[in-house]
């Protein structure tokens, strides 16, 4: 049970969900469950696994969900006692008399980008992916640019006009990216992109940035506004993408890029 509990968390993860998980790894005595029983829980709300029912399940789920509100992991004894044994202990008002000591952790989804464009800055980009085990999608117009001699790990090569895209794809199929990054060769595939985004109906859209200039911003925004999309929206999106490190080379604006993504992956903590 416990092996299918970490084997569902790791689907959850590869869905960019959060999961907080309970492995019982000590106890004695009288107890529901045994060492290697987990029980987990997802940031979309799924619940999976078990550590034994009764007083004890009710304790970690709550604990499981306070992790996932921004709550510490760690290690609890609990003991399944009407006499508690000290400040160190959890007492779960039981007869069984046992004791259990349960380790809590929260496992956090790797990024998926979304690579719009698949030029010299997508290609160090996912570089930088492989080296940081982060996944990572190619999308362009060009057949051409969305190779697997390109991109030999892309979990998915994408060879569509950008019209096309948009009518396949919502807000929520959408959410199996962690971020969509535009980085087309063509400054009006990147707008057609970004206004067919920023207008659709629904969800919450992955996190979107632009490679460009601040001029080119400026008629992205317009153009946005323009089709109705909301300020909110529109403020949302980071254009020029990357951390200010007055990047040249490609291989610099992958780093500012990824950069980027990893400080707000942290101050989202």
């Amino acid at each position: 049970m416990g092996a299918r509990t970490l084997e569902w968390s790791l689907e959850r993860l590869e869905e960019l969900d959060s999961v907080a998980m309970a492995s019982i790894v000590e106890s004695d005595g009288s107890v529901p469950a045994k060492v290697g029983a987990r029980m987990a829980i997802s940031s979309s709300g799924l619940t999976h696994g078990t550590v034994g029912g009764a007083g004890l399940e009710m304790k970690v789920e709550d604990r499981l969900r306070d992790m996932l509100e921004g709550g510490r992991g760690g290690v609890e004894t609990f003991v399944l006692s009407k006499e508690n044994e000290g400040a160190s202990t959890t007492n779960l008002n039981s007869l069984c008399g046992g004791r259990v000591i349960v380790a809590f952790e929260k496992l956090e989804p790797s990024p998926h980008l979304l690579l719009m464009g698949g030029g010299h800055v997508a290609q160090a980009i996912s570089e930088a992916c492989r080296l940081l085990g982060w996944s990572y999608s190619v999308f362009d117009e060009r057949k051409e640019f969305v190779s697997k001699s390109k991109f030999p790990d892309a979990k998915e090569l994408i060879f569509l006009q950008a019209d096309q895209f948009l009518e396949l794809e919502n807000p929520e199929s959408l959410g199996r990216f962690s971020d969509i990054l535009l980085l087309g060769h063509d400054w009006s595939i990147d707008e057609r992109l970004l206004v067919g985004f920023l207008t659709m109906e629904g969800s919450e859209l992955p996190r979107i940035g632009c490679i460009g200039s601040k001029t080119k911003w400026r008629a992205f925004v317009k153009s946005a506004k323009s089709a109705g999309a909301s300020v909110q929206k529109i403020d949302d999106v980071r254009c020029p993408i990357g951390v200010p490190i007055d990047a040249v080379t490609v291989e610099e604006i992958a780093f500012s890029v990824c950069s980027e993504i990893i400080s707000i992956m942290r101050s989202d903590r």
